[in-house]
């Protein structure tokens, strides 16, 4: 598998996991859906709107365009329908990102600072979406255990899943 089709795997994982999330998250009340449980950004509210918040970061530094906030706790969708649908949309703009990498572009290096600790960094396109999409697994993983903390039924988001579902990554792919 080429770098390229590497990357537009794990791009299609990553709408494939947030969906079947957020279809387990939408059985939650909402009152289960804001209760702070002690995860990092406390409820499943904060953690959806926290991935959603950092995708956009990382594709307007990529792309140099988009929505982004200035806070990675930051609240964009305090619902759960608005917050699905804008996850919908942001996983087809990473997708279609992802769709029009090649060799010389992943290997680019972007510059940006970060909110935590304003500096300047430099990355190569391929190291940024490597971190997106590990950060993406982390907090899903926070979800994931939040769901059964509730005592719901947390789908599996297991990676080898979606590419046997798919066929994405198993065998030879075409480019």
């Amino acid at each position: 598998m080429s770098p390229h089709s590497i990357y537009a795997m794990l791009a299609a994982y990553n709408g494939w996991a947030n969906d079947r999330l957020y279809d387990a998250a939408e059985r939650l009340t909402h009152e289960e859906f804001i209760e702070d449980r002690g995860l990092f950004f406390r409820s499943m509210m904060g953690t959806l709107n926290h991935l959603l918040a950092t995708d956009r970061i990382w594709l307007r530094r990529l792309r140099g365009e988009g929505e982004a906030p200035d806070r990675l706790d930051a609240v964009l969708f305090p619902e759960i329908e608005p917050l699905r649908a804008a996850r919908l949309a942001e996983d087809r703009r990473l997708v279609a990102y992802v769709a029009g990498l090649d060799a010389a572009r992943l290997a680019a290096t972007i510059t940006y600072s970060p909110l935590t600790k304003p500096g300047r960094i430099e990355q190569p396109v391929a190291a940024v979406l490597a971190h997106l999409f590990n950060h993406q697994t982390h907090h899903r993983g926070q979800a994931h255990a939040l769901l059964t903390g509730f005592g719901r039924d947390a789908p599996s988001l297991d990676l080898v899943l979606f590419q046997r579902e798919s066929g994405l990554g198993i065998g030879d792919q075409p480019e």
